[in-house]
């Protein structure tokens, strides 16, 4: 049985936003911008730097600012998270010309994270959408708990749709289709990115799962099956979210690249820098590296 694969995928790194957002101790500046530049250097070219949202509620973020104004660069999309208008009037007073922005299908999770309902968000988001392409800025739209919610379960896939056509029709660019809580399996992921690709064939279409329960790798290669060709993954295996209590960290770059190489598939990232960018963060960490790639590496297996 032949299996149909892309040739290519592109990699967006969510490392310096995704991954060090739960970290309780903060990082220093410094850090996070020799981790940044280290992760560029290994080939990365769509990464996200970081958010601009609310210290007190996420304090890891609170140099923004300054990471965008000394990160950003012509090789790099280099996307900022901007959950509200408070964070797109931020986004306007910088150089950076890509944002994220996200919604979550569960109402619950929604609340929890920016207070207001899925649709509540919606509303508010589809002018700032409009706003921010007449600007001419690329627009990523996260959608968060696609497959299930800490607090309600599972998600009906026909919700998740609906709410990525929303994005759609907002005239978002992108689609970051998340496993928030790493529940998700291979058929689960098959099902509903087949699904996202033959409803929307003009966008770009994102999967990113969490690796809670060690499927991350095996959701990935579900989604492969279906043509999906980007991924969000997170050096180090680093993440988690803040409002997903027991969600644990992103699939980890490496282990990726790893996977892909050996399939025959081109990343364009090397491995080997790879892991020096994560060398440069590992010592600031409140947890250990453990994803199976760099945990080798270390070890010279």
């Amino acid at each position: 049985m032949t299996l149909q694969m892309p040739e290519k995928v592109t990699i967006i790194e969510v490392g310096p936003r995704d991954g060090l957002q739960n970290e309780k101790a903060f990082i220093p500046t410094k850090i996070k911008k020799d981790f940044i530049k280290g992760l560029k250097d290994a080939g990365l070219t769509e990464m996200e730097l970081t958010s601009f949202v609310s210290p007190k509620w996420v304090p890891q973020m609170g140099d923004a600012a300054e990471i965008v104004a000394d990160c950003l660069d012509d090789h790099t999309r280099n996307i900022v998270l901007a959950p509200n208008r408070k964070g797109i009037d931020r986004v306007y007073m910088t150089d950076c010309s890509a944002v994220a922005v996200f919604v979550g299908v569960s109402n619950t999770f929604n609340q929890k994270n920016i207070n207001k309902t899925t649709q509540e968000s919606m509303n508010e988001l589809t002018t700032i959408i409009s706003e921010l392409k007449e600007k001419g800025f690329f627009v990523r739209a996260c959608i968060s708990t696609a497959f299930y919610c800490p607090y309600e379960g599972k998600m009906e896939l026909e919700d998740t749709v609906s709410l990525c056509r929303q994005f759609v029709e907002a005239g978002a660019d992108e689609l970051s289709v998340a496993d928030t809580i790493g529940m998700a399996v291979p058929l689960e992921s098959y099902a509903l990115f087949s699904r996202l690709k033959k409803d929307f064939p003009s966008t770009l279409i994102t999967a990113h799962f969490h690796d809670t329960r060690k499927m991350a790798l095996a959701n990935i290669f579900a989604a492969l099956q279906v043509g999906i060709n980007r991924f969000d993954t997170s050096a180090g295996g680093l993440g988690g979210c803040p409002f997903a209590p027991g969600a644990a960290g992103n699939a980890a770059t490496e282990d990726v690249v790893y996977m892909l190489e050996r399939m025959g598939i081109e990343t364009s990232v090397n491995l080997e820098k790879l892991v020096k960018a994560i060398d440069v963060v590992q010592p600031y960490l409140s947890r250990s590296i453990e994803s199976t790639y760099y945990r080798l590496h270390i070890q010279k297996v």
